[in-house]
């Protein structure tokens, strides 16, 4: 018997996202109907915030800096809504959002200006008003016998340092490619654990930062099925190009 079916999304970093990518998984949502949506977080690039870009410089003045964090705001609220716009049409209520490495320097930045209360990344996206439930960077959230959250660990066996520090089923994003690593254990049986890629613009212009250095990202996101006593079916869905097949309804 099926309990609960969800959608989960892995980094978008708007307004860096492919459009494409998110075209599809807003029709997915359409065909699924999923009770559950998780987002994985890394929801914004968050530029204007950067623990990259103001490593090894100063920030600006805050009367430079906050109409710049304002319209990144803007954009990825905007975002958001497409998404919310969806999820109310197919009546899905469930709804996490499990903030990333990129959703937390805006953290920092109100850390660092504790009067900008409003520009932390749970209040500048209003999480709880859109009716999500909340869960910080690295905190996980478990749903029968899987668990998420954004992604810890990065390296060539990201996806077996995953499933060995967890030790239990996990479905992570942060590192931006697909990967699923298996193990089994003498008295839990089977456990795995997946990375769920992103839906970031790919292209070589957008990530500047990379230097011409090439990388293996995939656009792809997550339907998980969940039944009687916590188990579950994971099935992900490879975006290649802005297409991609759920049940054999193509969706472009």
């Amino acid at each position: 018997m099926i309990i609960d079916r969800a959608i989960v999304i892995p980094d978008q970093h708007y307004p860096l996202h492919d459009n494409k990518a998110v075209k599809v998984v807003l029709k997915a949502i359409e065909v699924v109907r999923p009770s559950i949506f998780i987002n994985l977080g890394d929801v914004g690039e968050w530029e204007s915030v950067s623990g990259h870009r103001y490593k090894r410089r100063k920030r600006p003045p805050l009367e430079f800096q906050l109409p710049e964090i304002n319209k990144e705001i803007n954009a990825v609220n905007k975002q958001i809504d497409r998404f919310d716009k969806v999820l109310d049409d197919v009546g899905c209520t469930k709804r996490y959002i499990l903030a990333g490495n990129h959703d937390e320097w805006l953290d920092a930045f109100v850390e660092e200006n504790p009067y900008l209360d409003q520009y932390t990344f749970r209040n500048a996206c209003y999480w709880d008003e859109r009716g999500y439930e909340y869960r910080i960077y690295n905190e996980v959230l478990t749903i029968g016998k899987l668990s998420f959250t954004h992604g810890a660990y990065t390296g060539q066996n990201h996806a077996k340092m995953h499933l060995e520090r967890y030790g239990t089923n996990i479905m992570y994003g942060h590192v931006h490619d697909v990967a699923r690593y298996s193990t089994t254990r003498l008295l839990d049986g089977n456990i795995s654990s997946w990375a769920m890629g992103c839906l970031k613009d790919m292209s070589a212009e957008t990530n500047k930062w990379l230097k011409g250095r090439l990388h293996n990202w995939n656009h792809a996101f997550g339907i998980v099925t969940w039944y009687k006593g916590g188990n579950f079916q994971v099935e992900v869905i490879d975006i290649v190009h802005g297409h991609a097949t759920v049940w054999g309804v193509e969706l472009t």
